[in-house]
């Protein structure tokens, strides 16, 4: 047939041929949109995990939480357990899942209301330290508050995963949630690039992912705080502005793909929301600009976009 794939389709469409033919024990799938329309929704796993909930690809998915928890549930396949990360006081978000998982038959395990990560601490080096009600101390190599609710969700899937006969000793779970980044080659994630001055990327990108940064910014120790930022066009950007601290000093820039939002019109609806600051052409040139700007006790926060913290981490891999 003459198909039209998206890059993603695309790239799905190969990745499966080979995992298929490397005869991979174990393949972690990601959507990349919702849930029940997306490519990767062909599979059937043995456990679907839906993370939290939240505004983003509106366009798409719903304009409400529940319409969007519904495209969400729609990986829930028959007879296979679920694991849910987060619905907090959002009842309705719940009865969404829970509703698919009796129409489906699968068990279904609400992480956050396990209360199995009592709550943890960064140490010198930036390594998260948990400590846990079944599983003792664990120490892990993501900096992100948010690691914490994340945490909850795998020992969730984790248990349920030993249920189906899956063998994962305690030292597995621990080694992997300890070596996640060097096992994985994960990055942007409350990653830490210098340290006098300070500089941290986070790729979150949209409201619920710029709460967790700023909320973990207003609990950094610096002098002066500089932000470069900028976002695609299709996402919340006003509400994500409005979020942001009116203290800081702003770099706005705009990544190297098509989807960026142009710097002069980020930058004209940042200072309406009452941001401060001047605009660069690319990252890099922004990235440089806050170089010179800061001091040894400041502090440069990178984010707004995956695609600004890519833009950033090829600048600096290219000085390493």
């Amino acid at each position: 047939e003459k198909l039209s794939p998206s890059f993603f389709e695309l790239v799905t469409g190969l990745a499966f041929k080979y995992f298929q033919e490397e005869q991979v024990d174990i393949a972690v799938i990601e959507v990349g949109l919702g849930g029940r329309l997306d490519c990767t929704n062909i599979i059937t796993p043995i456990l679907s995990i839906i993370t939290n909930i939240s505004f983003d690809h509106t366009q798409f998915l719903g304009s409400t939480l529940p319409q969007i928890a519904s495209e969400k549930a729609g990986i829930i396949k028959e007879g296979i357990p679920v694991v849910i990360g987060e619905t907090g006081s959002h009842e309705d978000v719940k009865e969404v899942f829970t509703n698919n998982a009796l129409r489906t038959n699968s068990i279904i395990l609400f992480a956050d209301e396990l209360d199995e990560v009592l709550g943890s601490t960064l140490d010198n080096e930036g390594r998260r330290i948990y400590k846990t009600r079944n599983h003792g101390e664990i120490e892990g190599d993501l900096g992100g508050n948010y690691q914490e609710k994340n945490l909850a969700t795998t020992l969730a899937a984790v248990s349920i995963l030993r249920e189906n006969g899956i063998e994962l000793t305690e030292e597995d779970v621990k080694s992997g949630i300890r070596n996640c980044v060097s096992n994985t080659g994960l990055m942007g994630r409350w990653q830490t690039l210098g340290t006098s001055p300070r500089i941290i990327c986070d790729t979150g990108h949209n409201v619920a992912g710029i709460e967790y940064v700023v909320s973990q910014l207003r609990q950094t120790i610096y002098h002066h705080l500089y932000i470069i930022i900028g976002m695609v066009s299709d996402k919340d950007v006003s509400t994500v502005l409005s979020l942001l601290p009116h203290d800081a000093h702003y770099l706005f820039t705009q990544a190297s793909v098509k989807r960026s939002m142009p710097v002069s019109e980020f930058a004209a609806k940042a200072r309406d929301a009452g941001l401060s600051g001047e605009s660069y052409p690319t990252v890099s040139k922004a990235f440089a600009a806050a170089r010179k700007m800061a001091h040894e006790d400041d502090l440069i926060f990178v984010g707004g976009s995956s695609y600004i913290v890519s833009d950033l981490l090829k600048e600096v891999n290219k000085k390493i």
